[in-house]
């Protein structure tokens, strides 16, 4: 699956930046990742860049609970994006901490931060299925509705 990010010139920007920045200091910077997965799952949701924008204005990074919301109902994101580089496949994913959310999205990127397919969980299945585990790996997300 490809993201065409030509439709947002400042995502577009985003990814380029970061990957430039990758080839010279040999890592991403940090938090690069989760928003791009927090503004593409905004998409997949319904949201366009224009309402994602206003939802958006006054939060603060470290809202307690979601990351935005769309149609009245709290999502909550974790995107993965692996280098390329040897080593660096995915194995482990993010876990939210609290179920303060309605939806919660997971996205997995390849190294060029295309998306590879992105799932999504409500909070009751989420939490009789992967709320239990320790640490959970894409074969536990891929157990939810695919978006991407």
């Amino acid at each position: 699956m490809t993201q065409d990010y030509t439709d947002n010139a400042l995502s577009s920007d985003l990814v380029r930046v970061a990957l430039e920045w990758e080839n010279k200091f040999g890592v991403a910077p940090q938090g690069v990742t989760g928003g791009v997965a927090e503004f593409d799952a905004a998409m997949l949701t319904g949201h366009s860049p224009e309402s994602y924008s206003l939802e958006m204005q006054g939060a603060t990074a470290v809202r307690k609970g979601f990351d935005f919301r769309y149609s009245g109902q709290r999502y909550q994101v974790e995107g993965n994006r692996p280098s390329g580089k040897p080593g660096s496949f995915v194995s482990r994913t993010g876990k939210p901490g609290h179920q303060d959310w309605d939806f919660f999205t997971w996205v997995l990127y390849d190294e060029s931060y295309t998306i590879q397919e992105a799932w999504r969980w409500d909070v009751d299945a989420f939490g009789a299925a992967l709320a239990p585990l320790m640490r959970l790996g894409p074969r536990d997300l891929r157990r939810g509705v695919r978006l991407a």
